[in-house]
């Protein structure tokens, strides 16, 4: 493979997208080292687990939304692959079928450090979730009845990027539930729901003109705008609830850094009337998710 191709694949791959993804893991990791469990060979299988199926979920919407033709001239953002021509549909099905066998074995990877020693059930429960895991990531775009056009895919992003993300990976460490995991859920999957909002308000043009129902188009961009901001606010007030809650030692205060740049960002976002300058700020709120998880993660581990 030339260097050439490597380049095409990794921005098929949409690497901008992985500090998200892995947001959940860093959280929920860090509840549970708050909460006296913490283990390695959880968390490096955890990470490479959620950032494989990131990218198969990538380039599956590459390849749906090609297929479907809402990848078109209309389209705002960056290019993609099979729409421009760089990756045929035969070859991204080959990628798709790759990492989704990548994602499966570091998912089985974890479930059999993550649950060493727990009863039965608990393996059918995490065998499960990772299923549904991986057919979520495939079918957002795929498919005859994919999700991402009926207005399903704000229920997913919160389910798998902030509910089964962070709880998931709390249960892995520490074998059992807390409220606080429940409430940091909640949090990271409103902020990743933010993501996926700005993605469908920037598209909200040409995913009408296709027929693609997202919450975006239901609303129209001005209510769209104000759901964002609900969503951002709804996150913030979470954080700082849990810290007022579990307070234990001013590091916990660090996440409070990050909370002006969404304040600032949610504010630009509520200002802009042309729906084209909204892509800058995808990329804005998943490294602010990001940083908002490595600051709550070094508040808790050093508390």
């Amino acid at each position: 493979m030339t260097a050439t191709n490597i380049s095409i694949w990794m921005e098929a791959a949409r690497l901008r997208t992985l500090p998200l993804a892995v947001s959940s893991i860093i959280t929920g990791s860090a509840l549970a080292r708050f909460d006296g469990a913490f283990h390695w060979l959880v968390f490096i299988p955890a990470i490479l687990t959620a950032v494989f199926l990131q990218i198969l979920s990538n380039l599956a919407n590459d390849y749906g939304d090609a297929v479907k033709g809402t990848d078109n001239a209309g389209r705002i953002g960056p290019s993609r692959a099979v729409q421009s021509g760089a990756i045929t549909p035969a070859q991204m099905r080959k990628g798709i079928a790759f990492t989704a066998f990548a994602a499966i074995f570091t998912g089985t990877w974890l479930i059999r450090e993550g649950l060493s020693g727990l009863p039965l059930k608990d393996y059918i429960v995490f065998l499960f979730l990772g299923l549904a895991s991986v057919i979520a990531a495939l079918t957002y775009t795929l498919g005859k009845k994919p999700y991402g056009y009926s207005g399903l895919g704000d229920i997913a992003v919160f389910l798998f990027f902030g509910l089964i993300g962070v709880f998931g990976a709390y249960f892995l460490h520490r074998h059992e539930l807390s409220w606080g995991a429940a409430l940091m859920a909640a949090v990271i999957g409103l902020f990743s729901m933010g993501v996926l909002n700005l993605n469908n308000m920037r598209d909200i043009e040409n995913d009408q003109r296709c027929g693609k129902i997202t919450i975006a188009a239901k609303l129209g961009l001005a209510r769209a705008k104000a759901y964002h901001s609900f969503l951002i606010i709804s996150g913030l007030l979470g954080a700082a609830v849990f810290t007022a809650l579990n307070y234990k030692s001013d590091g916990q205060l660090a996440i409070f850094l990050i909370f002006p740049i969404f304040i600032r960002d949610v504010h630009a976002v509520s200002k802009i009337t042309d729906h084209r300058e909204l892509d800058p700020f995808l990329k804005k709120l998943a490294l602010s998710t990001f940083v908002f998880s490595i600051l709550f993660g070094i508040g808790l581990v050093l508390h």
